[in-house]
This record gives structure tokens, C-alpha cells and sequence, in this order.
């Protein structure tokens, strides 16, 4: 099983997304674990603060570092040290951060050979930097653009990287990356749209049978 940890000030955000289809099928199936922290549950603040404003000055308010460190040692310890085969767990720290790499179909093969992967969540104007340097093993962006925080990315990866478990998807043939990517229709084989307008048909090659042909009309794509 590959347990996904994501630690986050909204521990419910995504609940409804992990909830259905692909990803709920994978959890019933004990394929995977998804499992989310309130960084807050790992403050002493009393008010159970986990921010605070920058030093030098600026604007918003800046996650501290020491609720992330306890919520990631946390995280660690709850996904047991070792496999069922009493081998070492491979654990990986991820802070999403727009400096980071670029995640794609790569980044998702390699992170799918953890047995645990640990997501860090920004809000408001960033994670102390000390995070990035002492406590994650990587940072990751998903695209050049900025998002309000680090929850939408860790469902993207854990998305991506749970395709790539085998049995997740069922076949292994269901992976784009291994039968391709091209255009796709079904029935009906013609469609208009309103009266007296022109039918978008699907491919002739498509319907007439020939396998062979097929498949070297899907390669041209």
C-alpha cells in the first residue's frame, strides 16, 4: 500500500475529490491510504496559531516552521518504518512551492515507487524557508502559475502517481502513457447537432473493423 500524508491548515478541503471514483475504488481496495493533517493539531500556541508575520518586513503572514517539522515527524512515524516484508520504508517530503520542478508524467513514475509520500501545504505568502532547506526532500511546482495553496497540487500528484500503482486503473493498458494518446469516439457513428446542419461523423476507417488499420491511424497522432 502507498500511503499519501498531506499536511495542511484545511484538512477537509479535498475530502469529496478522494471520495469518489478512481481513488475511492484504490483505497477500498487497500492500494492506497490518503490521510490529511491540521497543521494546527501540531502547534502549542493557544490559539493554535501556525503563522506569523516576515521577518524584514512585508506583507501577509508566513507558516512557521516548527508545527510543519512535528506534523512531517508525525506523518513519519504513523506510516510505520518498514514494509510488510520488513524492509525499509522509502519516504519522500514534498513542499509545493512555485520554485520548484515541474512535476510531469516522469516526476509521477519516480514518486510512485515511494512507499510513503509526504505533501506539504502552503498558505497566505509561503512556508518559512527553513522548510525547504531542512525538512522536505523536494519541492514541486505544477505549472507556471500561483494558486492560494498547496491543496489542489497534492491532488494532482497523488492523482498521478496513484495511476501509475498497478491495479489502480485496473488494466495496465489504460495508461495513456502506455497505449497513447489520440482522439477517441462512440455512438452514435453520426451525429447532427440541430436540423439542417452538417453531421460530425465519426472516422470511416474507425468503423469498418480493419484492427490493423486502426492502429496505424491512431499512431499518426
Amino acid at each position: 500500500m502507498t500511503r499519501f500524508d498531506i499536511i495542511t491548515i484545511f484538512p477537509h478541503i479535498l475530502d469529496s475529490y478522494f471520495s469518489e471514483s478512481i481513488l475511492k475504488r484504490a483505497q477500498e481496495k487497500r492500494l492506497i491510504k490518503i490521510v490529511s493533517h491540521n497543521l494546527r493539531d501540531f502547534t502549542s500556541e493557544r490559539h493554535n496559531k501556525v503563522d506569523d508575520s516576515p521577518y524584514g518586513g512585508g506583507p501577509g503572514m508566513v507558516l512557521q516552521v516548527a508545527p510543519i517539522y512535528k506534523a512531517v515527524e508525525f506523518a513519519k512515524r504513523k506510516g510505520s518504518p518498514s514494509t510488510s516484508s520488513g524492509t525499509k520504508k522509502k519516504t519522500r517530503v514534498i513542499l509545493f512551492s512555485t520554485r520548484g520542478k515541474t512535476f510531469d508524467a516522469t516526476a509521477a513514475r519516480r514518486l510512485a515507487k515511494y512507499d510513503q509520500l509526504i505533501f506539504i501545504c502552503g498558505r497566505y505568502e509561503g512556508v518559512d524557508e527553513r522548510v525547504a532547506q531542512h525538512v522536505a526532500d523536494e519541492e514541486i511546482s505544477i505549472g507556471d502559475f500561483v494558486l492560494s495553496g498547496g491543496e489542489l497540487p497534492a491532488a494532482v500528484v497523488i492523482e498521478a502517481v496513484a495511476r501509475q500503482i498497478p491495479g489502480v486503473l485496473g488494466k495496465y493498458a489504460s495508461l495513456e502513457e502506455v497505449k497513447g494518446s489520440y482522439p477517441v469516439y462512440t455512438r452514435p457513428e453520426m451525429f447532427v447537432p440541430k436540423r439542417g446542419a452538417k453531421p460530425w461523423k465519426v472516422p470511416k476507417v474507425l468503423v469498418e473493423g480493419d484492427h490493423k488499420k486502426i492502429e496505424e491511424w491512431r499512431k499518426q497522432f
